[in-house]
């Protein structure tokens, strides 16, 4: 699966004119239906003047399981939301939401015509977010001396996992996550790296979005 990182605050960002009718994308990321609904009302807000604000969200499935609502907002039925909808599936995403506005220029489209702006101002919008895949990731906690947090941490670099937390005291705490297709190679790592003298404690998985590169 699939994710876009851009805030509610800073959200993706780009639009189209179809006959006269100017269609604007917004995109977000977002981790709940109740989220998304009030990004969607933001966008009402700040378009007070616009014939219509359609959208769809997607969200969860950790567990396999996909929340999904969307709205046609007076379009005709199937023509604005289930396009945006759709864009969303084919792109394997979830925990986002894309909204289109459209200021109606006064030439009528045809559901055709709907369906096709508004699928493209979607696509347009999600093009232009920040894209990221959600990886399931390993969460372990260990006690370093500090000689040996410079190396810890490097290790977690090299595959491409996370400092979460670090406490210092007389030695070094230090909580972070690591991709989980790479989790035993971390664990048979610290061994050879400290000759054993490091225990690292799984602390449970999760999945974290990890943001696409260049």
């Amino acid at each position: 699966m699939r994710t876009i990182l851009n805030t509610p605050d800073s959200p993706a960002h780009d639009s189209l004119v179809e006959k006269k009718s100017e269609f604007i994308g917004d995109a977000c990321h977002i981790d709940s239906q109740d989220e998304a609904l009030a990004f969607v009302q933001t966008i009402r807000d700040q378009h007070p003047k616009a014939r219509h604000v359609a959208f769809a969200a997607m969200w969860g499935g950790s567990d396999g399981r996909l929340g999904e609502r969307m709205s046609d907002d007076g379009e005709p039925s199937g023509t604005a939301g289930k396009p945006i909808l759709d864009v969303l599936r084919q792109g394997g995403l979830t925990d986002c939401v894309v909204c289109v506005t459209r200021y109606f220029g006064g030439i009528l489209l045809g559901s055709g015509g709907l369906i096709r702006a508004y699928s493209s101002a979607a696509s347009l919008a999600v093009k232009a977010a920040q894209g990221a895949n959600i990886i399931p990731c390993v969460q372990y906690e260990t006690v370093v001396e500090y000689p040996q947090l410079a190396m810890m941490r490097q290790l977690v670099s090299q595959l491409d996992g996370t400092v979460d937390d670090e406490e210092f005291t007389d030695c070094v705490t230090m909580l972070f996550s690591v991709p989980q297709p790479s989790d035993d190679e971390f664990e048979a790592r610290v061994v050879e790296t400290f000759n054993a003298t490091v225990l690292v404690e799984r602390r449970g998985s999760f999945n974290r979005p990890i943001a696409d590169r260049g």
